[in-house]
């Protein structure tokens, strides 16, 4: 694993993101679920590495395989629109 700083910060984002799966992680750094998870182990307090593995553990939207979408990708109702190059207003 040689990441910079700035895809270490990434990962660890994407990580943290529900939505985002282990599988999206690998196809964009390259790095395996246990590889993931020994890279927030190291990056991360004790303490938030804890919290983030309780809420990881058996989420199915970290599994490309266990997620459901009846209608398409979920977005958020808050989520801002993107037309030409620019944030819409609401």
């Amino acid at each position: 694993m040689n990441l910079s700083i700035e895809e270490i910060d990434r990962v660890i984002e994407m990580a943290w993101e529900d939505r985002t799966t282990f599988d999206a992680i690998k196809f964009q750094f390259g790095l395996k679920e246990q590889e993931v998870i020994e890279l927030m182990r190291k990056e991360m307090k004790p303490s938030s590495f804890r919290l983030w593995r309780k809420r990881v553990q058996g989420r199915q939207t970290k599994h490309e395989k266990l997620r459901v979408f009846d209608k398409g990708r979920f977005k958020c109702s808050r989520q801002k629109q993107i037309t030409h190059n620019k944030i819409s207003k609401r």
